[in-house]
């Protein structure tokens, strides 16, 4: 009985303290794991973080961009500028994309032939040849005007549309474009007459634009605005493009249109047709922006709507059909009978048979889609007079959300 009991105690005793001595030697390794395990885990997470502060950046820019996509042409023209400014001389090649090129001696026998109705030649403004850096130059105005349109369009119509009660999102952005499309033409138009009374074809004049032919050189304010206005529906074809607006009933003709006036003023300024081209530019520039406010004021449910409206199909009229028509009509005759008329490529005397064809094919075929057009806005005009309802016929979607 003694010798149990005593032994009962001893052998718990060193069973506790052998299975102490494990505990301590396998507490030993299990804790050093632990603290590896976390230090390794702390690693990682630190790696994660550092690596998605880049990607977190990435993604806010991109998010921002698409936000604001007037901040990408931005970055270009600043990128551009930039260039520019470390050598401000002709010779940088980024003078081409800025400033106009090819300027040449005024009293040059090649520019007088071209100079404006002034009949002195005395301290005549410089005069601009062509060339291919004219391309470069359209090309950077296109960004300008990337740039202007989107940042105007966001950040000071949009508000506006806010302001004036708009609450779908898609009349907003009817809204916005016409808007745009009114500012721009609100500027052109006034400028392109002014170009226009420093020339011969001043008020479309049709002989002035076939005397002194060719017409190889321009003043700086002739050359930039024909530019400029090219870089326009350069922008244009981009916009289409890319789908930055919303498609609508007339997309076909909108496609033909600007194939036809891109067509236009390729080609006119190319082989010196810029007299009549200037003419075409006015024209239709002034008709839009009548166009473009009457649409704006419908967007907003204005009483003023209804006089704007008949004012756009007058002004439409006047402009790009019975002015337009003339032209058409100073092709057929006017072109052959006032100044040379023959092709030689040595002078760059284009003014020939396959250029009369080539621009009365041309301004026909823009004068049909016009005709379409204004079919469109006289059915507009009768359904309102005749069931009293606001439509604008011309260009939107069927079933579109707000436009009825």
């Amino acid at each position: 009985m003694s010798a149990t009991t005593h032994s009962t105690p001893m052998t718990s005793t060193d069973g506790g303290s052998t299975r102490q001595r494990k505990a301590r030697t396998s507490t030993h390794p299990t804790s050093s794991g632990t603290n590896h395990s976390e230090a390794v885990k702390k690693k990682h997470i630190q790696s994660q973080v550092r690596s998605k502060k880049p990607r977190s950046f990435l993604r806010r820019l991109k998010r921002r961009a698409i936000k604001h996509t007037w901040s990408i042409p931005l970055l270009l023209l600043v990128a551009i500028a930039s260039l520019y400014a470390l050598d401000p001389t002709e010779s940088n090649i980024f003078h081409h994309l800025i400033f106009l090129s090819y300027a040449q001696d005024p009293t040059d026998s090649d520019s007088i032939s071209s100079l404006d109705n002034r009949p002195d030649h005395n301290n005549l403004p410089i005069q601009y040849g062509k060339g291919p850096w004219d391309i470069a130059f359209v090309a950077f105005y296109t960004i300008v005007l990337t740039f202007t349109r989107e940042f105007i369009m966001q950040e000071l119509l949009q508000p506006l549309a806010r302001v004036a009660g708009i609450k779908s999102r898609a009349k907003q952005l009817r809204f916005m474009e016409q808007m745009y499309t009114a500012i721009y033409f609100g500027f052109s138009g006034p400028v392109g007459l002014y170009v226009m009374r420093r020339t011969p074809v001043w008020y479309f004049h049709t002989p002035g634009m076939y005397e002194g032919f060719p017409h190889r050189t321009r003043e700086a304010v002739f050359k930039f605005y024909y530019l400029f206005e090219a870089a326009y529906w350069a922008q244009q074809a981009l916009v289409m493009i890319l789908g930055m607006e919303a498609r609508r009933k007339d997309f076909k003709e909108l496609v033909a249109h600007h194939i036809v006036t891109l067509a236009l003023i390729g080609l006119s300024y190319r082989f010196h047709f810029t007299y009549i081209g200037i003419a075409i530019y006015i024209t239709h520039d002034i008709s839009d922006f009548f166009l473009a406010i009457s649409k704006s004021f419908h967007y907003i449910d204005s009483e003023l709507v209804i006089p704007l409206y008949a004012l756009n199909v007058a002004t439409w009229i006047y402009l790009r059909h019975y002015l337009n028509l003339r032209i058409l009509y100073s092709i057929l005759t006017e072109f052959r009978t006032v100044g040379p008329y023959e092709l030689d490529w040595d002078t760059q005397q284009y003014k020939c048979w396959i250029s009369n064809l080539i621009t009365f094919a041309l301004l026909a075929l823009l004068q049909s889609l016009n005709l379409f057009w204004l079919y469109c806005l006289m059915r507009s005009a009768w359904r309102f007079v005749s069931t009293g309802e606001k439509k604008d016929d011309r260009s939107e979607e069927e079933g579109e959300e707000g436009e009825q």
